[in-house]
C-alpha cells in the first residue's frame, strides 16, 4: 500500500511535470508563429486597400478587416501544424473578403455570397500577385454556399477556418457584452 502511493506520487510528479513542459511548448509554438504569422503578412497587413476592410462590417461587431486577420491567423497556424503550404493559406485566408460592397437585403445578399468571391479574388489580384493555389482559395472559399468545392487541401482549411471564425464572431457579438476589448486585442497584436 506504501509502496503504491510512493509509485503514484512519482507517477503524478512526472506527469505534472510533463503537463508543464507541453503547455511551455505549445506557448512557445504559438509564440513563435504569430511572430512568423506577422513577419509573413507584413507588406499585406499595411496595405491602403485592406486597411480600408476596417469601415465595413462583417458580423455584427466585427469588421471585414478583423475577420480577414483572424481567418488569416487560424488558417496559417492550422497550416503549420498539418504541414501544409501555410504562406498561401494565409495570404488567400487575409484576401478571402476582400470586396467593397455593404450587405443589403436578404435576396442582394444571397447574390452576394456567390458574387463576393469573384470581386475579392479581382481585387486580390490589384494589389499582389497570387499563384493558382491562392486564386482558388479565395475563389472556392465559399464552397457549401456554391458547389464548386476548392482543390486544394488549403482551399478545404481556409473554408472551414472562415465558417469558424463567422460562427464565432457571431455568438461572441450576441452573447459577450465584453467583447470589443477582445477583438481589438487580436488585431493589435498584428500591427
Amino acid at each position: 500500500m506504501i509502496y503504491d502511493i510512493i509509485v503514484l506520487r512519482i507517477y503524478l510528479g512526472e506527469f505534472i511535470e510533463l503537463k508543464k513542459n507541453i503547455v511551455k511548448k505549445i506557448k512557445s509554438y504559438n509564440q513563435k508563429s504569430r511572430s512568423e504569422y506577422k513577419d509573413t503578412m507584413s507588406e499585406l497587413l499595411v496595405h491602403d486597400k485592406l486597411k480600408h476592410l476596417d469601415t465595413y462590417k462583417q458580423h455584427y461587431k466585427y469588421t471585414r478587416l478583423k475577420h480577414s486577420i483572424d481567418v488569416s491567423y487560424y488558417s496559417f497556424y492550422l497550416a503549420k501544424l498539418l504541414k501544409l503550404d501555410y504562406n498561401s493559406a494565409a495570404k488567400a485566408g487575409l484576401l478571402h473578403d476582400l470586396y467593397f460592397h455593404e450587405r443589403a437585403g436578404f435576396k442582394e445578399n444571397m447574390k452576394m455570397l456567390r458574387q463576393h468571391p469573384k470581386d475579392a479574388l479581382k481585387n486580390a489580384q490589384e494589389i499582389c500577385d497570387l499563384t493558382d493555389k491562392e486564386r482558388n482559395i479565395i475563389l472556392r472559399h465559399m464552397w457549401l454556399v456554391t458547389l464548386k468545392p476548392p482543390k486544394y487541401k488549403e482551399g478545404y482549411l481556409v473554408t472551414f477556418v472562415d465558417k469558424y471564425c463567422a460562427a464565432k464572431e457571431f455568438f461572441s457579438s450576441v452573447f459577450s457584452r465584453n467583447f470589443p476589448r477582445k477583438s481589438y486585442a487580436r488585431i493589435n497584436r498584428f500591427y
